[in-house]
């Protein structure tokens, strides 16, 4: 089956005395983008989620979201880094008299100054976080693919019920191009009458401008592709996997056939049909670009 790009997926666990989530969210995109954000202490296993994510994901824009929390109270140790305090202090303060400006520091500003203060945690097994990290992952992947189905089996619906309108659309414009070149030699022999005024009409010259007309409006051609177009999709659609971008360039075709029969037009009717047509195609083209 086919499966969109956007959706969301979570799973949790626990990896030793630590307790795990993860969070996908995707979005469409032409190339598969991954963006993790994780607490920078686990910053290792980054490129091991992408590359997990990248063997089930071909295409979107996909945000990771990791939350690592405690699950039970662990000693924490916090170092007051007294040298580079003091050096902190004596800096603002030469700042604060060179430029006549209020001194008034306290603990908490100079507590949030750049490595005054190191919180120090027990070590954690980075091999076992690791492992235990892409199970959750593996979950929730499984999840997130679960929704993209999901989605996916809804675009497959509406392309299909679309595919099977402009197989009608085609049907029509199929019956009614022949009776365009019979209106056209019906107006052309009356011209022809007018012009000459009951004398002889040469059935020879009718039959020769009927059929250059004729030919110049043919769409026999732009017919047998767009039906080959429509059963092409059908089989794409159903194959599924990775196949928006086969989709995107087939839905080119059915664009440049749509056009020709525009432009060969000569009908009113006719012309009307090639608008729904085209609007058709630029539907299905829309709702491709949700397609993995």
């Amino acid at each position: 089956m086919i499966r969109s790009m956007t959706g969301y997926g979570s799973a949790g666990g626990a990896s030793g005395t630590l307790e795990l989530e993860i969070e996908l969210r995707a979005v469409n995109n032409r190339y598969l983008d991954v963006s993790v954000r994780m607490p920078r202490r686990y910053l290792f296993a980054e490129e091991g989620l992408k590359k997990q994510i990248g063997g089930e994901v071909a295409r979107g824009k996909v945000d990771v979201f990791v939350n690592v929390e405690s699950a039970v109270d662990q000693e924490v140790t916090i170092t007051l880094n007294e040298p580079l305090a003091d050096a902190y202090v004596s800096a603002l303060q030469t700042l604060a008299t060179r430029f006549s400006l209020p001194s008034d520091l306290s603990a908490v500003q100079i507590a949030k100054l750049p490595d005054v203060l190191t919180v120090d945690r027990p070590e954690t097994d980075d091999d076992a976080f690791t492992k235990d990290l892409h199970k959750i992952l593996e979950q929730a992947l499984a999840n997130f693919n679960d929704m993209r189905l999901l989605e996916g089996a809804k675009l497959h619906k509406d392309i299909t019920a679309r595919l099977d309108h402009i197989a009608a659309l085609v049907n029509q414009v199929e019956r009614l191009s022949p009776e365009t070149v019979k209106a056209y030699r019906a107006k052309l022999e009356q011209r022809m009458a007018e012009v000459l005024e009951g004398k002889h009409i040469e059935e020879s010259r009718i039959l020769q401008e009927a059929a250059l007309f004729a030919d110049r409006v043919a769409v026999d051609e732009e017919i047998t592709r767009l039906r080959s177009h429509v059963s092409q999709l059908r089989d794409i659609l159903n194959a599924g996997g990775a196949v928006g971008r086969k989709i995107d360039f087939l839905l080119q075709e059915f664009g440049r056939e749509a056009n020709t029969i525009g432009s060969k037009c000569q009908d009113l009717t006719l012309g009307k049909i090639v608008i729904d047509l085209k609007a058709e195609i630029e539907k299905i083209r829309e709702q491709a670009q949700n397609i993995e």
